[in-house]
């Protein structure tokens, strides 16, 4: 029965011929050759398998439970699971969360429950893409130590990992390898003869390394598959130059610095030309930033932003749209939520304007900072309490919903001041006239209570 289940599992896909015969090692693309053999070729990590970090103690003492590395694309999730699986001399079964299902599910952990001397390994790529059920189900396996899980997310682990497995996990977040590690790997991917491209007897400029590794965004896979396609595409004994990279480069990504004042200057660009119901700028500035690698998360807390402080009151189903659009962003990620980002820009940009909502914040800041600070009115204190009511909190509130048009006529600040000027676009239009039409009730009201009073 074993036997059985044990060839199932290679038919499924779990023994990977192509990788483990001599052939098929040149077939497979240079990203997966270079992967690290052992920890120590792990780069870029250092915060999780530097000197001192719980991660190598773990693995060095084969004493560890499930994992779980949140990180972006490119940056090794999978490369250190095999590494672990290596230096703990595990079994290592690896299944991709969009391909595999319930049954395949079942039979690995059967598998694994059969043969507990192998200290089983299951790596889960894009755990997120797992339901509740599909997760649950590891859940048995995992607290009696039959498998050991390590699952690896691009995706908020807190939103997309059920609790109940992600308690049971260490959890470790992979940053974006920085340029200066993607370059090194360069170099080296070019010289290695063995498992590199160092047999096509090319070589390149210090430039070469450094630029592949700044259009990568910080992507090791991308880079090695960037840095392969340079070489194959030039003849054996070619030197690679910056001119090859620059075509590369302008084929395949726009040139955007995202760290730097490209960042700050294309961001104010695309806010700039919203506030100016400009949506042709808009769009083309915030796609030059979309293409060029910038995090649509950030672009779509800037459009948040704006909806407030540039459309507002006129529209305010703008912070609605904007709202959706930073959760599609978080959620969704690219390239699906491009799609939202334009949507939010689009909509953003051809709605009426106001900035009254952010004149009024700075108005009463100003007043908080620079005059008085005014006391709560004794009629608008909290008179819950017998002590309260005793101290005279509440006397004279007059309930503003036993009067016409919700209009009492009483003051709500010792000393009344308007920080709030209504704008007149939009659905803020009819709001000004609204309030116009309350303030000359109030001031009637007053008239009338003086006179009565009189």
């Amino acid at each position: 029965m074993v036997a059985a289940m044990s060839a199932n599992i290679e038919q499924a896909g779990f023994f990977d011929a192509e990788k483990d015969t001599p052939e098929g090692s040149v077939l497979r693309p240079l990203a997966v050759r270079m992967r690290p053999q052992d920890l120590g070729e792990i780069i870029g990590q250092d915060h999780i398998v530097g000197e001192g970090c719980l991660l190598p103690r773990l693995i060095q003492a084969d004493n560890f439970g499930s994992l779980i590395f949140y990180g972006p694309p490119g940056c090794g999730k999978t490369s250190m699971a095999e590494v672990i699986a290596a230096e703990t001399q595990s079994k290592f079964v690896r299944i991709n969360a969009v391909l595999s299902n319930v049954a395949e599910m079942r039979d690995i952990l059967r598998m694994a429950r059969y043969e507990p001397q192998k200290r089983t390994i299951l790596f889960i790529d894009e755990i997120h893409r797992f339901n509740k059920s599909q997760q649950d189900l590891l859940l048995p396996d995992v607290e009696a130590g039959n498998i050991r899980l390590i699952g690896a997310t691009t995706h908020n682990p807190g939103f997309y990992v059920n609790p109940p497995l992600l308690s049971r996990s260490h959890l470790f977040r992979l940053e974006p390898v920085d340029t200066e590690s993607v370059a090194i790997v360069l170099e080296r991917a070019l010289l290695d003869a063995e498992r590199g491209l160092g047999t096509h007897r090319c070589t390149a400029e210090a430039a070469v390394y450094q630029a592949v590794a700044d259009f990568s965004g910080g992507d090791l896979r991308r880079a090695l598959n960037a840095m392969e396609t340079l070489v194959l595409s030039q003849p054996l004994g070619s030197h690679i130059d910056a001119d090859a990279v620059e075509v590369f480069a302008r084929e395949r990504q726009i040139r955007y610095d995202r760290d730097e004042d490209e960042h700050y200057d294309h961001a104010s660009a695309m806010i700039k030309s919203i506030r100016g119901s400009d949506p042709d700028a808009a769009l083309y500035w915030t796609f030059k930033m979309l293409q060029g690698g910038e995090d649509p998360r950030y672009i779509a807390r800037r459009l948040t932003i704006l909806a407030s402080e540039d459309v507002g009151l006129a529209n305010s189903h703008a912070l609605t749209v904007a709202v959706a659009a930073f959760e599609a962003a978080e959620k969704v990620g690219m390239p699906e939520c491009e799609y939202n980002i334009a949507h939010a820009v689009l909509y953003l940009a051809t709605s009426p304007k106001s900035n009254s909502v952010t004149k009024a914040m700075h108005a009463v800041k100003k007043s908080l900072r620079d005059s008085p600070i005014q006391a709560v009115p004794l009629w608008l204190r909290d008179a819950h309490t017998k002590t309260n009511k005793a101290l005279g909190h509440g006397d004279g509130y007059l309930y503003s919903h036993d009067y016409p048009s919700g209009i009492s006529g009483q003051e709500f600040m010792l000393d009344p001041q308007q920080f709030y000027v209504p704008g007149h676009s939009g659905a803020e239009a009819a709001t000004a006239q609204r309030l116009e039409r309350l303030k000359k009730l109030k001031v009637a009201i007053q008239q009338n209570q003086s006179s009565a009073s009189d």
